[in-house]
């Protein structure tokens, strides 16, 4: 069987799944068994795929037309311009995520000075590490109620060499902080929580009700529960002027904005769209 005939009876069977980009995830699932890249596959498209290779790729093929998600498939996903190991102790990092990296840096005037940084709920760590990365003097406290997503965390720290400057702390949003000696002193909080209704966890696409944490998904009843906690305790870690930054989903911004004027501790206010012109990102500062 050569490459091109593998990649079509692959994109048919993920077709008959449902799965939309059908052809896109046979190409990448067959880049990432031959251990090249999706160019290479298309000027080499009649070489020959050895058997073994051939089964491993099956087996991948199935796995996805199971609606497991291609990025636990081969445990990896792109963030930031980096690779992130991912697995189903962690949420997917999605590409709307990156518009709290950008809102941060754009906070920061000198990226080679000392910046405190609290990420809260940090999952695979993506918005930490992808901070420290940019932010040479960044000191960065990541916590997360999942001790295998800081698992997962650890890794990603390690495979982006930013080790030295990221502390996970296993624990509920701020709780892991009580303890330290920072209140008043953080130049920014992040923070992607979840931010899912309880009640429509069964309408969402089958790669993520059926292999996505839960946990990172749901926040309550209404989907804001979460983010009010972060809202209302933020003003304690934040120095005056300091910045939370913080996803949000569809619909939630008006409710977030009562709650933030409903502390009467921030000064300012923006609210930033993704590339499909939804309200995704919520910027406020302490007053």
């Amino acid at each position: 069987m050569t490459l091109a005939e593998a990649i079509n009876n692959a994109a048919n069977l993920l077709s008959t799944a449902g799965i939309t980009n059908a052809r896109l995830d046979a190409e990448v699932l067959l880049s990432h068994i031959i251990v090249k890249d999706r160019v290479w596959l298309i000027t080499h498209r009649d070489d020959v795929l050895d058997e073994k290779l051939q089964r491993n790729f099956a087996d991948m093929i199935q796995r996805r037309t199971r609606r497991e998600p291609l990025q636990h498939i081969i445990g990896n996903q792109e963030f930031w311009g980096l690779v992130f190991k991912v697995s189903p102790d962690v949420l997917i990092p999605r590409p709307e995520t990156e518009f709290i990296v950008e809102a941060a840096l754009a906070i920061v005037q000198d990226r080679n000075t000392l910046v405190r940084i609290i990420d809260l709920c940090t999952g695979s760590g993506c918005i930490a590490v992808s901070l420290a990365k940019e932010l040479t003097a960044a000191r960065v406290i990541a916590t997360d109620v999942s001790e295998k997503a800081l698992a997962v965390a650890r890794e990603n720290t390690r495979r982006h060499g930013v080790s030295e400057h990221i502390r996970f702390l296993l624990g509920d949003l701020f709780e892991p902080l009580e303890e330290l000696d920072i209140r008043g002193q953080m130049d920014i909080i992040v923070s992607n929580p979840p931010y899912v209704q309880a009640g429509v966890l069964s309408t969402l696409q089958p790669e993520v009700r059926d292999y996505e944490p839960e946990i990172a998904l749901i926040s309550g009843p209404e989907g804001t529960e979460m983010a009010k906690r972060i809202i209302q305790r933020a003003p304690e870690y934040l120095k005056k002027n300091g910045a939370l930054i913080m996803e949000m989903g569809l619909g939630q911004a008006k409710a977030l904005t009562r709650m933030v004027e409903a502390t009467g501790a921030y000064g300012y206010s923006e609210l930033l769209k993704d590339l499909a012109g939804i309200e995704r990102v919520l910027i406020v500062r302490k007053a």
